[in-house]
């Protein structure tokens, strides 16, 4: 039988974030959207002491998990992200923690690399973990990337530039993170010659040249970083340093899209619950109740476009938890977590923009969150693979064609 019931331990911890999400996000949510460049440690420390003892890699952890029974960590991340999403996007996404470095030594690293990278978030001060793969000339076509690393004796030298790297000023430069760098060991040999790359805080040649000034999370730092013949130890490399003329390492290191695709669409979903949240008050405040049960033809416009942002998220959300729950399954989820990335990509945009229109000048107002959530919620149709991109991955899987064949 089909349970959409949540496991208890993952209802115990949504109801906890989401007390976090309303009482210390929320409240300083606007204050850091305007001072987009400044970091509110008060809560970013209180929350590396919450969390460092759960699982590295992920916010929610797994809860601890009875003899036999079924994992449900990757359902906790999706579930957790969701209500801290709901309290404040660019505040979650500042939480020092692995992040999307994380997830790509989780993906392409080995066990001992996991745990070299990976046990520095249990213990110490704050610490973030980022993944640089953008490119200025280079954005979803990752065959295109032109960084290369090159070995030199014991050491590899990296060269390039990053751009639009989450966290990147925070893993580059404070305490013992890390940027997992995408780089070329080999351009004739296309996809397979790609390799990912460890480059540990304050590696001399990173170095971060610009933080961006963004339309929305602006709580969160986005970095342009330089490597300038910078000189890492041998075995930073995530897996094995051999060039093979398939593209299977390459598919290897872009699993880490497989972990992080649904964690991108909880985002959204929580971006966009914040939304129809705040316009289902303010009807009832004007004395407009949403009415279930009645036929279609008989309900307002209002009801009716609330009712279709409802059904919108909901199915994103399914699909989100479908993909975080084959990863607990240990099974592969590649088409899952595009679709699911694709639907809410596109749902919350859909709703974040129809929430300020249904509320009008009210919706439009920096009186209150709605606008700003407007502008977080686009960069979930982006970054992580775009829209198309995603579809993209939907119709090769779906038809069975190559990225030759299809692209």
């Amino acid at each position: 039988m089909i349970d959409f019931e949540l496991p208890p331990q993952v209802q115990q911890a949504r109801d906890m974030l989401h007390m976090v999400a309303e009482t210390m996000m929320r409240p300083i949510a606007r204050e850091y959207d305007e001072r987009e460049h400044e970091k509110p440690w008060d809560f970013l420390n209180a929350m590396w002491e919450a969390s460092k003892a759960t699982n590295p890699v992920s916010f929610g952890g797994g809860g601890k998990k009875e003899p036999g029974a079924p994992s449900v960590r990757n359902l906790q991340t999706v579930v957790s992200i969701e209500e801290l999403s709901w309290g404040d996007a660019g505040l979650y996404l500042s939480i020092p923690n692995p992040g999307l470095g994380g997830a790509a030594v989780a993906a392409a690293g080995t066990p001992e690399q996991r745990e070299r990278f990976l046990a520095r978030f249990r213990s110490g001060p704050p610490k973030w973990g980022a993944m640089a793969i953008t490119e200025p000339h280079c954005g979803s076509d990752t065959a295109a990337i032109t960084t290369t690393a090159v070995r030199d004796g014991d050491h590899w030298v990296l060269n390039g530039t990053k751009i639009f790297v989450t966290s990147g000023k925070m893993a580059a430069q404070e305490s013992d993170g890390f940027v997992v760098v995408w780089a070329t060991v080999d351009k004739s040999a296309g996809r397979a010659g790609i390799k990912a790359f460890v480059v540990e805080r304050g590696t001399p040649g990173m170095t971060v040249v610009k933080v961006e000034d963004k339309m929305g999370i602006r709580a969160s730092d986005t970095a342009m970083i330089v490597f300038e013949n910078c000189r890492i130890p041998l075995d930073n490399i995530l897996g094995s340093p051999e060039v093979q003329r398939s593209t299977e390492g390459f598919k290897g290191a872009m699993a880490t899209f497989d972990a992080t695709r649904p964690a991108v669409a909880a985002s959204a979903i929580g971006i966009g619950r914040a939304a129809l949240d705040f316009v289902r008050a303010e009807l009832e405040k004007h004395g407009i109740k949403i009415r279930y049960g009645v036929s279609r033809n008989k309900l307002t416009a209002i009801e009716r476009d609330f009712m279709d942002m409802e059904a919108t998220l909901q199915a994103a959300r399914l699909l989100t938890w479908r993909a975080a729950w084959l990863m607990d399954q240990g099974r592969h989820n590649n088409l899952e977590a595009s679709m699911a990335k694709a639907k809410a990509g596109l749902a919350v945009t859909q709703v974040t923009q129809k929430a300020v229109e249904l509320l009008g000048p009210l919706g439009y107002s920096r009186k209150y969150l709605l606008e700003k959530w407007m502008r977080d919620a686009k960069i979930n149709d982006i970054f992580e693979g775009t829209q198309q991109i995603n579809l993209l991955v939907v119709a090769r899987r779906i038809l069975g064609y190559s990225s030759k064949e299809l692209n």
